[in-house]
């Protein structure tokens, strides 16, 4: 693990941003918000993620399209997704994409700290 891990919060909802980069800034960790996938990738900071927490749907490029751009990559962070959807289609497929963590919103903040120490312990 990283000695000063970022937290990379990407979500389209701006009070649901804002209130994750604030609670894992409580957890002692850095983290930083962006409104899409795109704003992200294009950030230069995704090397310097120790874990990405994603909106699976979000205008644009969405949770699944994100894992994808960062495996294509060669990026291998692990990614929390968090949606409010219920389709088992769309839930199925954001499992299979190798996400380490699917939640549903509202995020329980016990659930959502759990997955991020995992993600730092890989």
């Amino acid at each position: 693990m990283s000695p000063d891990p970022l937290i990379s919060i990407v979500d389209d909802d701006d009070s649901l941003r804002v209130a994750m980069v604030g609670l894992v800034r409580s957890l002692g960790y850095r983290a930083s918000g962006h409104p899409t996938a795109e704003a992200f990738l294009a950030s230069g900071e995704v090397a310097a993620a120790s874990c990405v927490i994603t909106d699976l749907q979000m205008p644009g490029m969405g949770g699944i399209g994100l894992k994808r751009a960062l495996d294509a990559g060669d990026v291998h962070v692990p990614v929390i997704m968090i949606t409010a959807r219920t389709e088992s289609v769309l839930l199925e497929s954001a499992r299979e994409s190798g996400a380490l963590c699917l939640l549903r919103k509202p995020v329980e903040t016990d659930a959502l700290i759990d997955c991020i120490n995992r993600a730092l312990a890989a």
